[in-house]
């Protein structure tokens, strides 16, 4: 008997369609990742891990934060971070996904609505599936979209709670969310505004604090800064007001029910928020990104004034063709397909990061030009 033959026929419809997925190893030079800071392998974070090791910080926790896993470690993370954000508390998450997954399923009531931008992170619709709120998509940067949905269900009889759930940059397209703007609809509607920052913490904002930082200390602000990113750590965190922090402790079932972060790891991203408050790291991200904007515009490549590039080919197999060949010639650039990305918008999405220099986006700038890829 075939136990597993629809999964092996759906498997089989992906692979004919270029949309199957596989994992496999780094190699060539970095322009995929997003590790923007090139903070991953840092010496500076690693003697910081190798003195908590020796000052006896363990490397699991344990348990639940709720259990034995609460260490002094994550409350410290969480208080400092709180202070950097410029939020009044901080809850620290496994993973970015599991964070703002939590955050929707858990903070909306029934009664509320979740109104989000069409093209929001998977986690957010992942949350949004579990949560017990009415939820309805405006388009993608589209702030008369978001206020259209908002009093379309106050007509229809809403009147609970509204919640408005963007990111701050958007991380197949690169570009930002209109924030002054959304915050000030979030006033007129008494709405609240979830940012998540994970492609914009390190890399924009004072001191790195973000593109919502200023907002920061708002009543109806709640931002999102992964670690895993540009502090080149894991985990995330939440950032709001305190009793934002107490609820998901008491009700948010992804925090509750799992083992906490290893508070070596918490240890590190401390050392991490301090170093992307350092402006040399970030001045020179941002130089790279404007001589690769430069160097990769005769192969149409967008320009968006981010770290991100995307070139969108459109279609799947020649997309993923395209990456093939690239990474044949030493360039980790991975295709980006459908359901990650719209479909007719397969692209390559060219990360610039401080892992490699300006002759390296040169020399893929020239590759690209031998593809004919734009």
């Amino acid at each position: 008997m075939a136990y597993f033959e629809a999964q092996a026929r759906d498997l089989a419809d992906l692979a004919e369609r270029s949309r199957a997925r596989r994992l496999t190893k780094r190699a060539g030079r970095d322009f995929s990742s997003n590790d923007y800071l090139a903070l991953a392998s840092d010496p500076e974070l690693a003697v910081a891990v190798r003195g908590a090791i020796d000052a006896g910080v363990p490397i699991g926790s344990g348990g639940s934060r709720l259990l034995r896993g609460n260490h002094d470690a994550h409350e410290r993370l969480e208080a400092e971070a709180a202070t950097f954000f410029g939020a009044e508390s901080a809850l620290y998450f496994s993973t970015g996904y599991a964070a703002n997954a939590a955050l929707l399923a858990t903070l909306p009531q029934r009664g509320d609505l979740v109104v989000h931008d069409a093209l929001v992170h998977a986690s957010a619709h992942e949350g949004t599936r579990l949560s017990r709120a009415e939820v309805r998509s405006a388009g993608h940067n589209d702030v008369g979209d978001f206020e259209d949905a908002i009093l379309d269900w106050r007509h229809e009889g809403g009147v609970g709670r509204v919640w408005i759930a963007v990111e701050s940059l958007y991380s197949m397209d690169g570009d930002r969310a209109p924030l002054d703007a959304l915050a000030a609809l979030a006033d007129r509607h008494e709405a609240i505004l979830l940012v998540d920052e994970a492609h914009a913490t390190g890399v924009f904002g004072d001191s790195g604090r973000g593109l919502a930082a200023g907002l920061a200390g708002r009543e109806n602000l709640i931002t999102l800064h992964t670690c895993g990113k540009a502090l080149g750590c894991e985990g995330a965190l939440l950032c709001g007001p305190q009793v934002v922090r107490d609820f998901l402790v008491n009700r948010g079932r992804a925090f509750i029910f799992s083992t906490a972060p290893s508070p070596l790891m918490a240890e590190a991203v401390r050392v991490a928020l301090r170093l992307i408050a350092e402006p040399e790291r970030r001045a020179r991200l941002h130089a790279l990104i404007a001589r690769a904007e430069a160097l990769l515009a005769p192969v149409d490549v967008q320009a968006t004034g981010s770290q991100i590039l995307p070139l969108v080919l459109g279609e799947d197999a020649r997309t993923m063709a395209a990456a093939a060949a690239l990474q044949e010639r030493g360039f980790d650039v991975r295709g980006i397909r459908p359901p990650t990305v719209p479909a007719g918008t397969s692209r390559l999405r060219i990360s610039v990061t401080l892992n490699v220099r300006e002759d390296d986006v040169a020399a893929l700038a020239d590759a690209l030009g031998s593809l004919a890829c734009g």
